[in-house]
């Protein structure tokens, strides 16, 4: 018993680290943020109800992480939008660290690699579903 108590303990703490990396990845490019929000909710689905439900109905992320818990898909909007933003914020930080080629580069192809992630997750709208690239 004392040691589910810690395990809860554990993953609620852990969930909360996860909503706040995936917050400070929001703004930088190296950290992702989708990955640490898919976590929390795992972790949170093993450990708290109530902060499962509050990442579900959440009114940014909720109904994304939903379409995820229940198909491993999401829609073509959200694909689009999250690969935009994956071009600009890497183009931003390339030409913000000109003076460095090795870090544009590595930039450059942690951004290709998570693009090329992007491409392979199921798009699933109301009408549609497709296999990924």
């Amino acid at each position: 018993m004392a040691l589910q108590k810690i395990a809860k303990v554990i993953y609620i703490t852990s969930g909360w680290l996860c909503i706040l990396l995936g917050a400070v990845g929001a703004f930088l490019p190296i950290l992702p943020t989708t990955p640490f929000l898919l976590l929390a909710l795992w972790l949170f689905n093993r450990s708290s109800p109530r902060f499962h439900a509050m990442m579900l109905n959440n009114p940014w992320v909720g109904s994304t992480l939903r379409q995820w818990e229940e198909s491993k898909s999401m829609t073509t909007t959200a694909r689009r939008r999250a690969m935009i933003m994956i071009i600009l914020v890497f183009s931003l930080s390339i030409v913000v660290v000109r003076h460095s080629w090795q870090l544009q580069l590595m930039l450059a192809l942690s951004g290709a690699l998570l693009l090329l992630f992007m491409l392979r997750i199921r798009i699933k709208d109301a009408t549609t579903t497709t296999k990924p690239h």
